[in-house]
């Protein structure tokens, strides 16, 4: 079988109805056909479309990015290098988030171990570290 309803592209695709739906809304899935009761009508080309969706998201790329990528992938004069450069970008992109992390774990790391987790809330070292960075900002 060819043809696809809605339901069975999100269950080959492995995602929820409503993913497709706002994919559609979103571009990012064509306008498909419509069958001769009124449903529409999707391919294996869409569900190989889905798949590769989910997979970019995986990979960090948000939906608009992802859009980019799809519509580079129907235009003949696109190179490899194209898609190799958004590909760079957002491994620099996942670097400078794994960076902002880490600074933001050896942080919260320092509060508790100033803090022994005993005795009253007031002065209590995590707290006071928070109202010490919001006063350094």
């Amino acid at each position: 079988m060819n043809q696809l309803t809605r339901g069975e592209l999100a269950r080959q695709g492995q995602v929820h109805i409503e993913t497709i739906r706002y994919y559609e809304r979103r571009g990012l899935l064509p306008k498909p056909p419509r069958s001769h009761s009124g449903y529409r009508i999707f391919s294996r080309e869409d569900v190989r479309r889905v798949r590769f969706i989910k997979r970019a998201q995986e990979l960090g790329f948000s939906l608009k990015e992802i859009k980019e990528l799809l519509a580079l992938q129907i235009e003949p004069h696109t190179s490899r290098a194209a898609v190799r450069q958004r590909a760079e970008a957002k491994i620099a992109d996942i670097d400078q988030k794994i960076k902002t992390l880490r600074a933001m774990r050896e942080n919260l790391a320092r509060l508790v171990a100033a803090c022994s987790g005993r005795g009253p809330i007031c002065g209590c070292p995590i707290l006071r570290g928070f109202e010490q960075e919001e006063e350094a900002e």
